[in-house]
């Protein structure tokens, strides 16, 4: 039996037919056998959500600053539309989904760091610290597909304006879950589909890397800017037990493609 983390984010979950498509191709695997554990962002929603109560989004690096009033939209956008959204549409496509939420991931508030020469304080963002896995484990034992969403606990704060809350990045959700359950294959669905020579290029995607490959195509800046850490934080979790990373687009059959032959529709990173 396989096992598998499928990451993807917001943009998917706001597009009823890709969301639709993509839940499909679990639903197929999970008969064949497979088991899940679907992650997901959720920045679309939030920022949406935000800008409608006259918050104003700011970014360092890439990464959201979260305040109290931000973790707010986030909780609700994220937690609340996006994961409810996610779990409907999985069990429409024949996926027995559920929902599981702050609690499966603990972190810790992440400490001012250093950014281009400057001393940036995301608020209450979180780095993990521990992931549930034995409930995780036990809804896949009740033939149950867990949908993670990435607002995590924190017990530094049970009262307060965070109230025991943090905002963590989704990516790095799916990579640690990926790492704690050691599952077979991790795929993280964007929209670029794929590590590409020319990211103007799609027919230059790289069916398959290994590190020392990874490597060299970033010093050379082959792989180069968001796609950096995507990269980075995958040879992380294949250093530490994951069979593979797939970088893949979000459309009907590609993750059935990819499941079946790594490389075959979009980029297989490996150990070796």
């Amino acid at each position: 039996m396989k096992s598998a983390v499928l990451k993807f984010g917001g943009e998917v979950v706001a597009d009823p037919c890709a969301l639709a498509e993509v839940l499909a191709d679990v639903a197929r695997l999970v008969d064949a056998g497979w088991r899940f554990v679907i992650c997901h962002g959720g920045g679309p929603q939030a920022t949406a959500l935000g800008q409608a109560l006259g918050l104003e989004v700011a970014k360092v690096a890439g990464q959201r600053v979260t305040d109290a009033a931000t973790l707010e939209v986030v909780s609700q956008a994220i937690a609340g539309q996006a994961s409810t959204t996610v779990v409907a549409a999985a069990l429409e496509a024949g996926v027995r989904a559920v929902g599981v939420s702050a609690g499966v991931v603990q972190a810790t508030r992440r400490r001012p760091v250093e950014v281009e020469g400057r001393t940036v304080d995301y608020g209450f963002v979180g780095d993990i610290t521990a992931i549930d896995t034995e409930l995780l484990r036990g809804l896949w034992a009740l033939g149950r597909t867990p949908v993670v969403n990435p607002v995590a606990v924190w017990r530094g704060e049970a009262t307060g304006p965070a109230r025991g809350r943090l905002n963590v990045n989704g990516d790095t959700v799916a990579a640690a879950i990926a790492v704690e359950l050691g599952v077979d294959h991790l795929f993280a669905m964007t929209a670029v589909g794929g590590v590409l020579r020319d990211r103007h290029d799609p027919s230059t995607r790289i069916a398959v890397l290994d590190e020392p490959n990874a490597r060299e195509a970033i010093a050379a800046g082959v792989i180069a800017g968001g796609m950096i850490p995507k990269v980075e934080e995958a040879l992380v979790a294949l250093s530490r037990g994951v069979g593979a990373v797939h970088i893949l687009g979000a459309k009907a059959g590609l993750l059935l493609a990819e499941a079946e032959l790594p490389g075959r529709v979009g980029t297989a990173l490996r150990a070796e």
